[in-house]
């Protein structure tokens, strides 16, 4: 198999590649109807980023671990309203507030799967409606505005032309996570988990211990990134938050997630998302209705799925092939 090869069966170098291949149909369709490139453009591109991007990131930490957290949405919406509510007179306890929510709420979900030896599907769609109950609940079911005006144009304030302060916390958070993941022993803990939970547990590996920290940081991001988009927007709704969960399992698809698990590192999650945001922003340039969008998004995703299956079958090719020589030697 050619180097080549090989490298693009790594899920992240995969993601990136697709990135810039949507990078180029983008610059090229663009520079074809006679659209301008800008800063502006930019600017937008990272501004979905920023919506996704913490969702994603903690849907796809779980996915690593093989497991799947559907109340990322709930908590999404949760961590918004909660956020505006304590918000509004405090903003930084009131995002404090939510992500602690967060936290407690991924906690809780993951005792009940480790100490029961219940599946994250279940016991996380339980969370995802309860969510929404909550928000719905302490929000009176109607849109919560956020008073502090000046704090919401100052997290959309532009940096460097490109950024705002929303965008540039999201790209801060998945720094951290890939290096946290990559080069501490935590991190190296998750991979191991997700790779063969049975043999980490030999090894002395907490496995229990990961899914509840993995499943309370995925709460907490959602959180943030509810709480985050609501100062934004000045205002929190109950049913404005949770439709985040489709394009958050596209993205950590896209970035080299699997729905089996086992795979999908932060800055392979972060191209995904950028794909995405890439995809929307070019949707509207073009001036296509939404819906092209959802079309777009679906064949690259049947596009990755043929990619994995052909790299699934390019493993069990080499393992057979591995064992072949095996097979030969004299058995005493």
């Amino acid at each position: 198999m050619s180097a080549t090869r090989r490298r693009l069966q790594d899920p992240t170098i995969r993601a990136f590649a697709l990135l810039v291949v949507v990078l180029a149909i983008f610059v090229g369709l663009a520079a074809s109807t006679g659209a301008k490139l800008s800063a502006a453009t930019a600017f937008s591109i990272f501004q979905n980023f920023a919506v996704v991007g913490l969702v994603a990131l903690g849907l796809g930490i779980t996915m690593l671990i093989r497991e799947f957290d559907l109340s990322v949405a709930g908590m999404f919406g949760l961590g918004g309203i909660v956020a505006v509510l304590v918000g509004n007179g405090h903003p930084v306890i009131g995002l404090a507030t939510a992500v602690g929510i967060g936290l407690a709420g991924g906690l809780a979900q993951s005792f009940c799967m480790v100490r029961f030896g219940l599946g994250s599907v279940p016991i996380t769609l339980g969370g995802l409606l309860t969510f929404n109950g909550i928000a719905v609940v302490i929000s009176g079911n109607r849109s919560i505005p956020f008073t502090n005006l000046d704090l919401a144009l100052w997290i959309n304030t532009p940096l460097a032309g490109m950024f705002s302060i929303h965008s540039a916390i999201t790209l801060l958070v998945f720094v951290v996570a890939a290096l946290l993941i990559s080069y501490t022993r935590p991190g190296r803990d998750v991979i191991a988990t997700g790779s063969n939970a049975r043999a980490s547990r030999i090894a002395g590996i907490n496995t229990n211990a990961v899914v509840m920290a993995v499943f309370a940081t995925s709460g907490a991001l959602a959180a943030l990134g509810g709480g985050l988009l609501s100062f934004g927007l000045a205002a929190a709704s109950p049913s404005g938050l949770t439709a985040v969960l489709i394009p958050a399992i596209a993205a950590v698809i896209l970035g080299g997630g699997s729905l089996s698990g086992g795979t999908g590192l932060p800055l392979g999650i972060a191209a995904g998302v950028l794909i995405l945001s890439l995809l929307r922003t070019g949707m509207t340039i073009l001036g296509l209705p939404p819906h092209a969008h959802d079309i777009v998004t679906g064949l690259l995703l049947l596009s990755v799925a043929v990619l994995d299956g052909e790299a699934l079958r390019q493993r069990v090719h080499e393992a057979v092939r591995t064992l072949k020589p095996l097979r030969r030697l004299p058995r005493g």
